[in-house]
């Protein structure tokens, strides 16, 4: 049986994520949630092509192809880009995979950053590629890893100041 007590968690699962913001979904909602989005994904009939196809775009390093690609049933954002961050076998002088899941944009969100304005589009695959390139570009400047700075961002969930409620 699966317990999550976190609705962020839930959303992060692909319940209910519209744009940015994850709507709150009920505990007892959970089980249901998880097991009715893996069946979906499961048997999609696109799986074993679009896993394989986004692989090879993500390891040739044309990450705004593989967002595109990703369409499966019961799949959203925040576990695909799991997937894109998997797989990403490149070197550590390229910009890998990183993921991008509600937890990270509620804390871009809070600093201030928003992927729509930086892509300069509302183009899903072009404002991950931005993401990712940002990150990589901020992460050499601060002298710390991009995942490193993605688990931050992560960890923070939102609470990026000072004096922010843990």
């Amino acid at each position: 049986m699966v317990v999550v007590q976190d609705p962020v968690a839930v959303a992060d699962e692909g319940a209910d994520v519209q744009g940015d913001v994850a709507r709150p979904v009920h505990a007892q909602h959970v089980v249901v949630v998880v097991i009715r989005h893996t069946s979906a994904a499961l048997s999609d009939a696109r799986l074993e092509g679009v896993l394989r196809t986004t692989r090879a775009s993500v390891r040739s390093g044309d990450l705004k192809s593989a967002y595109a690609r990703l369409a499966l049933n019961g799949v959203g954002r925040s576990f695909f880009t799991k997937w894109f961050a998997a797989v990403d076998d490149r070197g550590p002088d390229a910009d890998r995979a990183l993921i991008l899941d509600v937890r990270v944009f509620r804390s871009l969100n809070a600093l201030g950053w928003s992927s729509r304005e930086a892509a300069g589009v509302g183009h899903w695959p072009t404002r991950y590629a931005v993401y990712v390139s940002t990150m990589h570009g901020w992460a050499r400047e601060l002298g710390v890893t991009a995942e490193w700075l993605e688990w931050l961002l992560f960890d923070r969930n939102g609470r990026v100041h000072d004096g922010d409620e843990r």
